[in-house]
């Protein structure tokens, strides 16, 4: 990815290449990069780009366009996954040799997100063609960012831009871009066919650099989490089941910190290299998990990208807010069917629906009341606490339960001895920081420095103390009556 960017970035100062001549440039690279990861599989990708396109050309002005687009991408993206990316052979005997050359990386995998991307161009180009609702005088009046002199992601991917920005040479671009092809960030047509034109300015080379060496510090956080504290081992080698009720608590909240850092690094390592050949993506996990503390605020924050995408092109031409008990059902539908074909991801995504309306019901509820008095300021606060714990919670049991893989590797014995220490300190530094700011600073040296690292809009860190509704909560969900049933309710429910 350093070779790709850095001979994209000399050949554009040096010949002062705009869009269209560093569409060219950055299709030739993606293409030998795409050659490398899936080899002849490159024509399946390149074949489906080409019928999107001609689709998007030739029907944008019709009044069935846009359900022509989606089924059209969401066929594709169910084909794929039935036909695990398609044998050749399937298209004629004389094509069976090709795959032995299916390459490193299955395409059909990397092509989730070029479905999206699929769907971002052809949405932007047939709203393009109509009047656009943007003002953005009003929203530089509104916007802190855009009144400093910098350029949002908001105005990027709303202003308009002319049909011949819309080309095949930029669509394929879009679609194949080097550093965001594997995993993203998701970043729309628009916003990417104008930082391609004239690169982002809201990063400095230093800043970029710090960027590059936060994550280095990062990475060095996880070698270091991976050889000291053995969380996942405990989770998938089912020795939680000889561990107290309040054991396996705090081992689903090691786990639950270890995936973020995990999918943190991956998406700020390609933001990295998309920073530095000129294009600025959504920041994916722009808070730490232990500042979310409802379902709403958890998928806002987790992967970033893909919420402004859903909002987009999904949330508000269904009806926005008007019709969200609905269209939450319509959109995590999609979420599932587009990380992979399975029942159990359908059951995930209309389980989460379940416990959504309820949040939705009870935010709206409070937020028509006006807090005052300390009372009511008071209350407000337990609730908070208590929602925060009963999301967090859930998210450390689904993940404690539901992996069932077999790990055949050996956990120190030293470990239990660990657990018995550690897990008073991460009690202390359960998610209240976002309920309660109080200056009382207290955290283990690891949780610390993770919440530095990584958690850019809070880099300073302070906890209050523990909340006796959160004590409580804590104290009665994981007495053996009630904790037990739980238990043999999830196992039910994923299988043993």
């Amino acid at each position: 990815m350093c070779f790709f960017t850095f001979v994209a970035n000399i050949l554009r100062y040096h010949y002062c290449l705009k869009g269209r001549g560093m569409s060219f440039i950055w299709i030739i690279l993606s293409l030998c990069y795409l050659s490398y990861l899936h080899e002849a599989c490159v024509i399946f990708v390149l074949s489906i780009a080409s019928a999107n396109y001609f689709i998007v050309k030739t029907f944008a002005r019709s009044p069935y366009y846009m359900s022509m687009l989606w089924i059209f991408n969401i066929t594709f993206l169910i084909l794929n996954r039935v036909y695990e990316g398609y044998s050749f052979s399937l298209f004629g005997g004389c094509l069976a040799f090709l795959d032995n050359y299916r390459g490193t990386f299955r395409w059909h995998i990397c092509f989730n997100l070029v479905v999206l991307r699929m769907i971002s161009y052809g949405c932007d180009y047939h709203w393009s063609n109509k009047l656009t609702h943007f003002d953005q005088k009003k929203h530089m009046l509104r916007c802190h960012f855009c009144s400093s002199g910098r350029t949002c992601y908001h105005v990027l991917q709303e202003r308009s831009m002319q049909n011949d920005k819309y080309s095949f040479n930029m669509y394929v671009c879009y679609l194949t871009y080097a550093p965001l092809y594997i995993a993203g960030p998701i970043v729309s047509f628009n916003a990417f066919a104008t930082q391609l034109d004239a690169p982002q300015k809201n990063y400095s080379v230093g800043q970029i650099a710090w960027y590059g060496l936060r994550w280095i510090l990062s990475l060095l956080l996880m070698e270091t989490v991976t050889h000291f504290f053995y969380y996942n081992a405990f989770a998938i080698s089912g020795l939680w089941r000889q561990l107290s009720p309040f054991e396996v608590f705090i081992i689903g909240y090691g786990v639950l910190n270890f995936m973020w850092l995990k999918f943190f690094l991956i998406w700020r390592y390609f933001r990295f290299w998309s920073l530095i050949g000129g294009i600025e993506t959504p920041e994916n996990m722009p808070k730490c998990i232990n500042n979310c503390y409802n379902l709403e605020g958890f998928w806002k924050n987790w992967h970033a990208s893909f919420n402004k995408w859903l909002v987009r092109y999904m949330y508000i031409p269904l009806g926005g807010s008007q019709r969200k008990l609905l269209n939450v059902w319509v959109i995590f539908t999609f979420v599932a069917i587009w990380h992979d074909l399975e029942w159990k991801l359908l059951s995930w995504a209309w389980l989460t629906c379940l416990f959504f309306i309820p949040e939705i019901l009870v935010k709206s509820s409070v937020n028509s009341f006006q807090l005052k008095c300390a009372a009511g300021m008071f209350i407000h606060r337990e609730l908070s606490a208590i929602a925060g714990a009963v999301t967090i919670t859930c998210l450390m049991q689904s993940l404690c339960f539901t992996d069932r893989r077999s790990f055949t590797g050996l956990v120190p014995t030293e470990e239990l001895h660990m657990l018995q220490l550690y897990k008073l300190i991460n009690l202390i530094a359960y998610p209240l920081q976002n309920f309660i700011r109080h200056n009382l600073p207290s955290d283990s040296f690891v949780s610390v420095l993770m919440f530095y690292l990584m958690d850019l809009e809070n880099t300073t860190y302070y906890v209050e103390n523990v909340s006796p509704s959160l004590l409580l909560l804590i104290y009665v969900f994981f007495q053996e009556a009630i904790y037990q049933p739980f238990v043999d309710f999830i196992n039910c429910m994923v299988g043993n």
